[in-house]
């Protein structure tokens, strides 16, 4: 089986729980959104077609057990779903970035799911799959990107109506160069809501550029 592969990479990891592992990235090709603060539109074409086998060959190069199955979009390709499986079955530590527009009902229950809930600042919010709320596991995360007061405002709302804080990790973030990060502190400590804030820090080390 094959997937469609942009980039494999060996990194720190710059968000979720996970922060500051060193990881590899399995970078997947092709995304049907088109978010206004992307950092990741050179991965929506290109790439090279490659066997789960030399997948797993190029990984086991790294001395982690830490793998992050990323895009694009990995669950635009329906073959992403047999490899987290492989990657689990192999004894890694996988989580998958994928956003709430795609159906997670297959994904391997071992993988820690980080789940983006697209916000009206994203251009995307209208594409969110809300029924995906009901498969998180506790281990998973949701992250929203915030863009602005109304995005904060916005999600807030979906957190105390729709996610229980029991449930999963939920991350707030800013968007890169787009909401000063102390304003986002303040929002949340004024609110005293029960979230996680990161700010992306592999563009703090290195800044925002393909392989990191």
């Amino acid at each position: 089986m094959n997937l469609r592969i942009y980039e494999i990479f060996f990194s720190i990891q710059g968000e979720s729980s996970r922060v500051g592992l060193p990881t590899v990235f399995i970078r997947l090709t092709g995304c049907p959104l088109r978010c206004g603060y992307c950092d990741t539109e050179y991965a929506f074409s290109g790439g090279t077609n490659k066997s789960f086998d030399e997948i797993l060959s190029e990984v086991r190069q790294y001395k982690t057990s830490y793998i992050c199955v990323t895009g694009g979009e990995p669950l635009a390709q329906k073959a992403s779903i047999g490899l987290l499986k492989l990657l689990c079955d192999n004894g890694y530590s996988v989580s998958l970035e994928t956003s709430g527009a795609m159906d997670i009902s297959e994904v391997d229950q071992s993988v820690s799911v980080i789940m983006d809930i697209k916000t009206p600042g994203s251009g995307e919010s209208a594409k969110n799959l809300w029924s995906n709320l009901k498969l998180l596991k506790e281990k998973d995360e949701v992250k929203f990107v915030l863009c602005n007061r109304e995005d904060y405002e916005w999600s807030r709302d979906v957190i105390t109506k729709s996610i229980s804080k029991e449930k999963c990790n939920i991350l707030f973030s800013p968007a890169y160069n787009q909401l000063n990060p102390a304003e986002l502190a303040e929002w949340i400590l004024q609110d005293n809501l029960p979230v996680r804030m990161q700010i992306q820090m592999h563009k703090v080390l290195w800044g925002e550029k393909p392989g990191v």
